[in-house]
């Protein structure tokens, strides 16, 4: 199979450059070229026959036909210069046909030629007037096309112009919100420092003020120890020589608490005297009233029969006056006062000078002003087992229904009773009574009564 394929592809090829160099009819697009076949079979019979001259007719063997045919030799030599000019004007009449047939072989040719080219030019005159067609519809399009383009590249620009102004925007008010982040951020830390610096500073001042207190009271410690020893070295009458002195303000330290607990005890006080003009503390010891009273902004003067109180309040930078309450409270004009304030004195008084006293701190008051005494609360049982008694200069406990009586008979109204300590936070056993019964008998070791002056 594949001989035979490529046999017949080399008849093929043959066939086309025969074609190409002799064509026929039909061979030419669109033109008709003359067919030279016949021309070429004339031209072959002549050929032949010029081949012929000089020749004899073949014949069958034997003597005869033998010496028929020498004396036809002898006779074509014989004739053979009679024959030659014919025989040289019979070549040449061949070679003009053959030279004829070849010039018309180019002219079919070129016949061909010219019509693949004529062909070839209808197609490109085809090809320019579909290219001008489609020319002009390619620049209709491309018109068209650019308008869209250009209209689109506007749209994007303009959508992109506002997303750049929203992002713009956007980006002002979050570096808006940043700043005042930022701002807020570092207000808060500067804030915070000062805080903190304020705070240090006030535990410095604070620290500083506790060791000048502890100096303090161990200064005092040393002037009471050598008030005693000073004491018991000088002469006395056998009465007081039984009684030795006493340290009272290391009483109160060890039997009433600390300033420190005293203080946040009396800190509720506060804000009844908020907007008074002029306080008095009657009784102010070691003047833990009196701090608050000044951390308050409030105008505040203590009065208290001990020069060892006096003199730790006056250390403090406090208003104190060493002077008999009674004494001090004569010396102050009526409706002077917006405030006074009275812890723990009035179950020290003999129970004849309590109303004197009462009118006294009334009589002092402006209208408005108002009263506030603390002491202990005699209807708790259990400052009798363990409070009371404890301090060898109380006299008996005040019930508050007696100053209530006290106060109003002296110009005093509004009045209020507030309990304070409860018993059982320190004596939790206390837990165990009934509830009831425990209110009643064992609620609150202290009392407060506030009165106002209404006339």
């Amino acid at each position: 199979m594949a001989g035979a394929e490529t046999l017949a592809a080399a008849i093929r090829e043959i066939r086309d450059r025969v074609r190409a160099r002799h064509p026929q009819p039909g061979d030419g697009p669109g033109i008709s070229v003359p067919d030279l076949m016949p021309l070429v079979h004339a031209r072959d019979a002549a050929e032949g026959k010029v081949a012929a001259i000089g020749t004899v007719n073949p014949r069958a063997g034997g003597i005869v036909n033998s010496l028929i045919q020498a004396a036809k030799h002898l006779i074509a030599r014989a004739l053979d210069w009679h024959v030659r000019e014919q025989v040289e004007f019979n070549r040449n009449v061949v070679a003009c046909v053959n030279a004829a047939i070849e010039a018309l072989n180019e002219t079919n040719r070129s016949l061909v030629e010219l019509a693949a080219l004529r062909r070839d030019a209808e197609e490109l005159k085809d090809i320019r007037s579909r290219w001008a067609e489609w020319h002009a519809h390619w620049e209709s399009r491309l018109a068209a096309t650019e308008i869209n383009l250009l209209r689109n590249i506007s749209e994007l620009q303009a959508a992109y112009q506002h997303r750049l102004t929203l992002a713009e925007g956007a980006f002002r008010d979050q570096v808006k919100l940043q700043h005042a982040d930022f701002t807020a951020a570092l207000e808060q830390t500067r804030l915070a420092m000062l805080d903190a610096q304020s705070q240090a500073t006030a535990g410095f001042w604070k620290e500083v003020e506790k060791a000048r207190l502890e100096y303090e009271r161990l200064i005092h410690t040393e002037l009471s120890h050598l008030r005693q020893r000073l004491a018991s070295l000088s002469p006395q009458p056998a009465a007081e020589a039984a009684s030795p002195a006493v340290d009272w303000m290391w009483f109160a330290e060890r039997f009433r608490g600390s300033e420190e607990s005293v203080r946040e005890r009396q800190r509720f006080y506060v804000p009844r005297f908020a907007g008074c003009r002029r306080v008095l503390d009657l009784g102010c010891g070691r003047g833990e009233f009196l701090t608050l009273m000044r951390e308050a902004g409030i105008e505040a003067t203590g009065v208290d029969s001990s020069p060892a109180a006096v003199a730790m309040c006056r250390a403090k930078g406090l208003a104190a006056e060493q002077a008999d309450l009674f004494a001090y409270l004569n010396t102050i004009a009526e409706a002077s006062l917006g405030g006074v304030f009275c812890a723990h004195v009035v179950e020290h008084l003999p129970p004849a000078l309590l109303p004197e006293f009462v009118r006294l701190a009334a009589s002092r008051l402006d209208r408005g002003g108002l009263l506030v005494i603390e002491t202990p609360n005699p209807e708790c049982l259990a400052i009798f087992a363990t409070h009371f008694y404890l301090d060898p200069t109380h006299t008996r406990p005040v019930p508050h229904q007696l100053l209530a009586f006290y106060m109003r008979e002296f110009g005093l109204g509004l009045i209020e009773v507030e309990k304070l300590a409860p018993a059982v936070e320190s004596m939790p056993s206390l837990a165990a009574l009934p509830g009831e019964f425990q209110q009643a008998f064992f609620g609150a070791l202290d009392y407060a009564i506030f009165g106002r002056k209404v006339s």
